[in-house]
């Protein structure tokens, strides 16, 4: 079980153990995790099975999908089920890896692939498996970075990440399995500059999520 907002149940999850649609994935999306992992779970926000049964009953479903927060709600839902997901199978002794390329790769031939009807789009994948190897673990920011008590913490915090983002070069210079000269901050901004050209609105527009509010 997984807490979702409203109790509406907004999400739906594939549990994906065909080799075939695993490399089918793979190729969309390059991401070797897909194919080698025991079960690859795609997380999805999904407002179909509420429109079915609403239409079934005659009842008039309002355009929710249509707003930001009916958006955010079902990300949120799918979220929140993927992370229970994760921690119960690390709480085995599982390997776990979320794939959130999964999700903007190819959006619509992934939602082909996987037969999502409309109303339905992923949100994020979870590779789940026994590790093969053990690889270092990314230092993360410092509690007082992430956690602010009772308002937002803006004193003192440029200084704070930039000595994080020494952290994070000193990591990448003497990491086992490769080493790079990346820092934290160019690094990231490189990955959002790549994002920009993903379209996803329009291809949340073509599941049915046309946001006008």
């Amino acid at each position: 079980n997984t807490p979702t907002s409203y109790n509406g149940q907004q999400f739906s999850v594939i549990d994906i153990t065909d080799r075939q649609i695993k490399e089918k994935l793979y190729d969309l999306t390059g991401q070797k995790q897909i194919k080698t992992c025991s079960h690859f779970m795609v997380f999805c926000a999904d407002y179909y099975k509420i429109s079915e049964l609403a239409d079934r009953k005659g009842l008039d479903m309002p355009e929710f999908t249509h707003t930001a927060d009916g958006l955010i709600v079902g990300v949120v839902d799918a979220t929140l089920a993927m992370m229970s997901a994760l921690v119960a199978a690390e709480s085995l002794g599982l390997g776990t890896c979320p794939i959130g390329y999964a999700r903007t790769a190819a959006p619509e031939e992934t939602s082909k692939i996987l037969e999502l009807p409309e109303k339905v789009f992923v949100v994020c994948g979870l590779a789940i498996g026994v590790p093969r190897e053990m690889p270092d673990i990314k230092p993360k920011q410092q509690r007082e970075l992430m956690i602010f008590s009772n308002k937002y913490k803006t004193e003192k915090l440029v200084s704070e990440l930039e000595a994080y983002d020494e952290v994070i070069s000193n990591y990448n210079r003497t990491r086992s399995g490769g080493t790079t000269t990346n820092d934290w901050v160019s690094h990231i901004l490189g990955y959002y500059r790549e994002a920009m050209s993903y379209h996803m609105l329009d291809a949340l527009r073509r599941r049915g999520f046309d946001v006008k509010r």
